[in-house]
């Protein structure tokens, strides 16, 4: 089964830790990015950088920033392929966002 293992954090959590420290957890998702089951991931830029679009009457309308405001931002993923959901979770749990204030969403793909 594969999932992607979408990363949330608040950017003043990177932002307030030393240079050193920031080295330390960047080490930490090279090392989930090398794990056995990882298929890829990505950082994304800030929220503030994103454009939302959606059509609404066959017009085309986009707003600067994320689709919502919210606490915690989208601020990159990776895809995972794993046994099963236990172990997505486990593998989620290494992520560090997930111990630094932000959140880990584990969620299944849809393999047509």
């Amino acid at each position: 089964m594969k999932y992607a293992l979408l990363i949330y954090s608040r950017d003043t959590d990177w932002d307030n830790l030393s240079e050193d420290e920031q080295k330390s957890v960047f080490a930490e998702y090279g090392a989930v990015a090398q794990s056995p089951g990882i298929l890829g991931g990505e950082q994304l830029g800030p929220a503030d950088t994103a454009t939302t679009v959606r059509v609404a009457d066959g017009s085309t309308l986009t707003t600067d920033g994320p689709f919502a405001e919210t606490k915690e931002g989208l601020g990159g993923f990776f895809l995972l392929e794993a046994d099963n959901l236990d172990d997505a979770i486990a593998m989620a749990a290494r992520i560090p966002a997930a111990r630094m204030g932000g959140a880990v969403e584990v969620r299944p793909l849809v393999e047509m």
